[in-house]
């Protein structure tokens, strides 16, 4: 495995502002990668009507060496436990009466794995193009520089979008569709394929969380390890750390 990580965050229930908490945390995720020197890239986006996000999906690429500026931490080692439901307690920008949402968004983390580790039948693939739209300028949008992969044999569909050249926006799906792979095998290899599938990338319901951030209280709360911390606005502000250097002891 290299230090480098797939990253998919998705609006689970609540709307507009489900879409509203999912850009939060790309943010999150964002700032909190320039604080340990990680390179952090889109690979492609859905916008929410609003703001926010519907869909996110990009890589985090770590420096182990601290003389390099890098932090020296593993970034899959230090992120593995962001996986799941997230659930927002809050009163929306939207919302009038003051009333407190609870809105979800869903994490997925997965380890980008080189294409030595993982041969993919290239008979398997599906493979078609086609303009990028959004923002990018006048290549972006008038040629075919879009690419969707779908893996037949599993039915996994990848797309990729934010690259400016076709190669590059296939290269970047073929690294996505090998993480996605990879994992879907190990859990098979573990008997775990459900559980993993859920754990990863959850079905988005209120009800199925592994945190809670509580705007009211101040307080957010990871399930999982019983865990605790105030300062929702620092975290996700990027210093994460308040919180994983509890739950990744």
């Amino acid at each position: 495995m290299t230090n480098k990580i797939i990253i998919e965050i998705r609006a689970g229930t609540g709307g507009d502002e489900a879409a509203i908490f999912a850009g939060d945390l790309v943010r999150m995720y964002q700032r909190y990668s320039a604080n340990k020197g990680w390179g952090f890239s889109t690979v492609d986006s859905s916008q929410g009507t609003i703001g926010g996000y519907k869909t996110f999906i990009g890589k985090i690429m770590g420096n182990s060496s601290p003389s390099a500026g890098g932090s020296g931490q593993n970034v899959y080692d230090a992120l593995k436990n962001e996986s799941g439901v997230h659930r927002i307690q809050r009163v929306p920008k939207t919302e009038k009466a003051g009333r407190v949402h609870t809105s979800t968004a869903t994490v997925a983390i997965l380890p980008e794995v080189e294409d030595k580790e993982l041969q993919i039948n290239q008979g398997d693939l599906e493979i078609t193009f086609q303009r990028g739209g959004g923002p990018g300028g006048q290549n972006v949008n008038k040629v075919e520089t879009a690419v969707r992969i779908v893996h037949k044999p599993t039915g996994i569909s990848v797309f990729s979008r934010a690259e400016r050249s076709q190669s590059a926006n296939k290269e970047a799906a073929m690294s996505i569709l090998r993480a996605k792979i990879y994992e879907l095998q190990r859990a098979e290899q573990l008997g775990q394929l459900t559980a993993e599938r859920r754990q990863q990338i959850g079905s988005g319901d209120r009800s199925e969380k592994i945190r809670t951030y509580n705007f009211p209280d101040d307080r957010i709360t990871d399930h999982r390890f019983n865990v605790k911390v105030h300062g929702i606005e620092k975290i996700l502000d990027g210093d994460l750390d308040i919180l994983l250097k509890k739950i990744n002891k």
